[in-house]
């Protein structure tokens, strides 16, 4: 009996810290940069964007080439800005 009293406290702090960690598992962001691709691509090859979170340590966007690669690259780089306001405008003119 005092095993049983022993036991169900312990199993049920196992399960509140592994349901804790579990849910703590999904809470960050799904892809962060922490290496840039500096070389410029043709906004052609390039199929769509994303900004990666503000959680990430760096501010980073992530470029997805025609070819199915995903290049990190700098924000602030002018030719990713001049590539992100192509898509931009593509994306508009297709919506219309």
């Amino acid at each position: 009996m005092a095993a049983a009293r022993f036991c169900l406290p312990v199993l049920v702090l196992m399960l509140a810290v592994l349901a804790l960690t579990h849910g703590m598992r999904g809470a960050g962001p799904k892809k962060c940069c922490f290496r840039f691709n500096e070389t410029p691509v043709e906004k052609e090859n390039v199929v769509a964007y994303m900004k990666t979170s503000q959680r990430c340590s760096r501010s980073a966007v992530l470029l997805k080439t025609a070819a199915g690669r995903q290049l990190c690259v700098r924000p602030s780089a002018p030719w990713v800005k001049e590539v992100i306001s192509y898509l931009d405008t593509m994306e508009q003119s297709s919506s219309m």
